[in-house]
C-alpha cells in the first residue's frame, strides 16, 4: 500500500511541476510550496496511521484513517503551541552572576 501511495505522490509532484513549467510561471514559490505540502501530508499521514490495522481499501477504513490523521495533526499543532509558549516564557536575560568560561576567552597576544 505504501508503494502505491509513493507512486501517486511522485506522479502528483511531476504533474504539478510540469504544469507550472508549461505556464512559464515567473515565481516558482507556489509550486515548491504545493510539492512540500503534498510530501508533508503523505509522510505525516503514513506516520500517523503506522502500526494500526486500518484497511485503506474500504470506506470505513478511509474514514478511520482520516479521523486518526486529523487528531494527530491537531495534537501536533497543540504541541507546537506549548513549546512556543514555553520558549517565550523563559528568562532570556543575561545573568550577571555567570562568569565566562576560560576556554571561551580570547588568548592574549
Amino acid at each position: 500500500m505504501v508503494n502505491v501511495i509513493l507512486v501517486l505522490v511522485i506522479a502528483l509532484i511531476a504533474i504539478i511541476w510540469l504544469s507550472q513549467e508549461f505556464k512559464e510561471v515567473k515565481n516558482k514559490f507556489f509550486t515548491v510550496f504545493l510539492i512540500l505540502l503534498l510530501v508533508f501530508t503523505c509522510l505525516s499521514f503514513s506516520y500517523a496511521i503506522k502500526g494500526r490495522d486500518i484497511d485503506l481499501k474500504t470506506t470505513d477504513g478511509l474514514k478511520e484513517a482520516g479521523h486518526i490523521y486529523v487528531l494527530w495533526l491537531g495534537q501536533a499543532f497543540r504541541n507546537i503551541k506549548v513549546v512556543t509558549g514555553n520558549a517565550i516564557g523563559m528568562n532570556w536575560k543575561l545573568d550577571e552572576n555567570v562568569s565566562v568560561n576560560e576556554s571561551v576567552k580570547k588568548p592574549k597576544k
